[in-house]
């Protein structure tokens, strides 16, 4: 797959786009000056073959682009890759369209979306010839399968400007979260060196060792089941014993007693329940001694006022009595003075200013104080009785309540019995449970069964090891590293005729899989590139080794897209902050000159199999240099020449 045009289209629907064509099979040079849009075109292509996050900038692109379309060919067959412009962070929209070599760039009122990211990796990685197969990572990874496809393909085909010159990373987005492990589990693939068929087998060895895990506990869990099932039987029986499910168990006990006795323990299943007998006594008594108590209760309020009365009565008697012996010793009423005046005091014989009152009228008076005291005296004994009569009937209650609770305490001892019987019945039934449950394992378990699970776990054991023998003998590991050694005699002469720093003294430049950076073998040792200094090497080591990895992956006919694009390769030569290369008249024009020579060079030995597209400030005099040259993004009659034309920032 190699890129024939890269076309932007207004947001406003104008019909013509802005288009940049590339040449296949060659090298393709887009210079100019800085901030024209040089460095977006990588970022454009990315997002075209389906990337989801795009780090396109907000402006000017952001404001004018409505869409993007890719025009790529295969061959005889071309397709066109269209997305719209992102919103937010990213889209799944997109437009494919396939046609002969006749296809070009749609126009502007026929782009519609009709797929989405997930169709153009599809059909990407399927014309390239990725084959169908989901990476499994290796037993005991914590990194999740992923379907191997264009993503990881296209990964290989790009610099940016930053990544070219970063001393500590190789490859296109390495830095990122993840990306990293998808190289180094897929280039072993891209190289040749393994395929589905050991991605299948690495699957399978994962299968077959979780099955091999699991077969295991079950052979083992039945072993040790087996060799304490006698003990456990014994211990079985001697607790039914003990809990009244069996009697007379002898001393000794062998296998088909024990299993008999088992059977006797567990068909033995006494039950304790509550007569309704003792329940309805209960219910009786309680409502027995309710009665009793509020008879009680009332027969002791009944004498506590029959006290009173009394003592009221004794307290009224006692002070008629009192007042009628005065009366009778001073003989205020004796018959011998009947004709006494009420005027003169009896005493002294004086006139009294209040008369007293008449003997008779005191005579009269204590007549009736007598006869009510009389009448009192009568009452008396007939409240004795039934004081009497009280205190009796309250004994009886009294005697009642005793008896009602002695029947209720003896019923409460019956309940505790009662509540023995049924934790006894508790213990019984978890002893039935545990032999119930060691007959089902006795008779699920069977000498066969065990041989069985043996058998079983054998083999899973030969199915693991037939897998892992076929995958160490893929040894993808050694493969990889014989390719790589392949392309490390390109980049060796290669790093060399560009002078990089430790090159000419280096036995071997090489591509090192596990830091996936460059590697120096030398004499002394192996030197990796972030031990390098100079950007200049840095930028010419990436060169070498991405120049070399593309020409072995289209000798051998690799499914990776068959471009290589590269964004500010000759930036070490220059100040930082330059707008036009062209106008540096002190830099090393040499050794700039040699660098685009290599790229040259290896775009006609690949003869035409390799597209290799530089996006830089340099432009160099040499004819083949201009013959390279898609644009130059410099002023002409005037005007500024960028990816985004003036009149598509004009407001009118």
């Amino acid at each position: 797959m190699q890129l024939l045009a890269l076309a932007l289209y207004h947001r406003d629907g104008r019909p013509t786009p802005r288009v940049l064509r590339f040449r296949p099979g060659a090298l393709n040079i887009l210079t100019g000056e800085s901030e024209t849009g040089k460095s977006e075109i990588l970022d454009i292509v990315d997002y075209c073959l389906g990337r989801r996050q795009p780090s396109l900038p907000d402006e000017p692109i952001d404001q004018t682009v409505g869409w993007y379309a890719l025009l790529v060919t295969f061959g005889d067959t071309r397709m066109v890759l269209a997305r719209p412009r992102p919103t937010g962070a990213s889209t799944i929209h997109a437009m494919i369209r396939t046609g002969d070599d006749t296809l070009d760039i749609p126009r502007a009122d026929e782009l519609a979306p009709n797929a989405n990211v997930a169709t153009i990796r599809s059909q990407l990685s399927a014309r390239l010839g990725i084959e169908d197969f989901r990476f499994q990572p290796p037993t005991g990874a914590a990194r999740s399968p992923f379907d191997v496809s264009i993503a990881q393909a296209a990964l290989l085909c790009f610099q940016n400007q930053n990544e070219i010159a970063d001393k500590k990373a190789l490859f296109h987005r390495q830095t990122e979260n993840g990306i990293g492990q998808a190289l180094k589990d897929t280039l072993p693939y891209f190289l040749g060196a393994a395929g589905p068929e050991q991605a299948l087998r690495r699957y399978e060895l994962g299968d077959a060792l979780r099955e091999q895990r699991a077969a295991q506990r079950k052979f083992d869990e039945a072993t040790r089941r087996q060799a304490g099932a006698d003990e456990r039987s014994t211990s079985l029986v001697r607790l039914a014993e003990r809990e009244g499910l069996l009697s007379d168990v002898p001393s000794i006990l062998d296998v088909p007693l024990t299993q008999s006795l088992l059977d006797r323990a567990l068909a033995a299943a006494p039950t304790f329940v509550e007569s309704s007998d003792t329940s309805d006594r209960r219910r009786t008594l309680t409502e027995e001694r309710r009665a009793l108590r509020e008879r009680w209760q009332q027969l002791n309020d009944a004498l506590a006022l029959v006290e009173r009365w009394q003592e009221q009565g004794q307290a009224f008697t006692g002070e008629l009595h009192l007042q009628l012996d005065r009366l009778t010793t001073l003989g205020l009423l004796g018959p011998e003075q009947p004709d006494r005046t009420a005027t003169v005091c009896p005493l002294c014989t004086s006139t009294l200013e209040h008369p007293d009152p008449s003997a008779a009228d005191l005579t009269e008076l204590t007549e009736h104080l007598a006869q009510e005291l009389a009448h009192a005296e009568t009452v008396q004994p007939v409240r004795q009785e039934h004081r009497r009569s009280l205190e009796t009937e309250l004994e009886a209650v009294t005697e009642s309540l005793r008896h009602n609770g002695a029947a209720l305490k003896e019923l409460t001892a019956s309940d505790e019995r009662m509540r023995n019987l049924q934790e006894q019945h508790l213990r019984i039934a978890h002893v039935q449970g545990r032999i119930a449950q060691e007959l089902a394992a006795a008779h699920t378990l069977s000498a066969d069964d065990l041989g069985r699970l043996r058998n079983n776990l054998t083999l899973i054991q030969e199915r693991v090891e037939t897998l892992q023998e076929q995958i160490d003998e893929d040894d993808v590991t050694s493969e990889t590293e014989r390719r790589l050694t392949d392309i490390a005699a390109l980049m060796t002469p290669w790093a060399q005729r560009l002078d990089l720093g430790q090159a000419a003294v280096a036995d071997e430049v090489r591509i090192s899989l596990s830091q996936l950076n460059v590697v120096l073998r030398r004499p002394t040792g192996r030197l990796p590139l972030n031990r390098i200094g100079s950007a200049k090497n840095w930028i010419g080591y990436h060169l070498v080794a991405h120049l070399a990895l593309h020409t072995y992956l289209r000798r051998h006919d690799r499914p990776v897209p068959a471009f290589l694009m590269l964004d500010q390769p000759t930036q070490a030569f220059f100040p930082e902050k330059i707008h036009d290369a062209a106008t540096v008249e002190d830099a090393d024009w040499a050794t700039v000159t040699r660098y685009f020579e290599l790229l040259r060079d290896v775009a006609q030995l690949n003869e035409g199999a390799l597209q290799i597209i530089v996006c830089d400030h340099a432009n160099l005099g040499e004819s083949w240099f201009q013959d390279a040259l898609i644009d130059n993004w410099r002023p002409r009659d005037g005007q500024r020449n960028a990816l985004i034309p003036m009149d598509w920032l004009d407001p009118a």
